[in-house]
């Protein structure tokens, strides 16, 4: 692995620092990337290093702000993600700048967020992302209609991001006392099951008219 394999756009924002620095700053870099869903507490540590050898760098800034997110360092990453807007002027982040106040428990922040100017520069999946974390900050303020009803407005750019509006919609359900939690449906499933697997009586024969011969004695006769 080489600081090659990072993204083209990202290795040239590192052209600010030293060849030999830049070259050990993108393989942290990379390893972050890598990592960051599969063992998040180790992509975080690549990207410290990267950040202490590059820290000028918005790329940079934006690893360890959002391996900071997936670590669940809120505070860290919500400072991280202003430094990456600061750096950078794109606001990209934005619903997960949303969600950070939400970790910090200030939903009330996150929706403010969310009706500020910054949002109206978001794409449609940008706009989608910060509209989930809007459902889940009404959620915590135990507004599930309005967190219903703006799940029901978004629309979903993938597959992936429509299955997770729909875990959202069922976590949702749940808290607003909807729905059984998955894991009471899928006892009272099994015990419905388990009550249609019983034996059933043959139409038209009677039990009693059944009769049982003993084979050895059949066999004697």
């Amino acid at each position: 692995m080489t600081g090659q394999d990072l993204d083209r756009d990202a290795h040239g924002r590192l052209r600010t620092l030293s060849k030999d620095n830049a070259e050990d700053v993108a393989r942290h870099l990379v390893m972050a990337g890598r990592l960051l869903e599969e063992d998040p507490e180790r992509a975080y540590r690549h990207a410290q290093v990267a950040l202490a050898r590059g820290g000028r760098v918005d790329v940079v800034r934006e690893a360890a702000a959002l391996t900071a997110y997936a670590t669940g360092r809120y505070a860290e990453a919500l400072r991280e993600f202003r430094t990456v807007t600061r750096l950078s002027g794109s606001h990209a982040h934005l619903a997960l700048v949303a969600d950070c106040e939400r970790g910090l428990g200030r939903p009330e922040k996150a929706l403010e967020i969310a009706a500020g100017v910054d949002a109206k520069s978001l794409d449609r999946k940008g706009r989608a992302e910060l509209d989930l974390v809007v459902a889940g900050a009404r959620g915590d303020l135990n507004q599930f209609e309005a967190a219903l009803l703006t799940l029901d407005r978004i629309v979903a750019v993938d597959g992936e991001q429509a299955q997770r509006v729909e875990e959202a919609r069922s976590t949702l359900r749940v808290a607003a006392g909807l729905d059984a939690p998955q894991e009471e449906q899928a006892q009272s499933g099994a015990t419905e099951a388990e009550a249609g697997g019983e034996p059933q009586s043959t139409p038209g024969v009677d039990e009693e008219e059944v009769v049982v011969y003993d084979l050895e004695d059949d066999g004697n006769a």
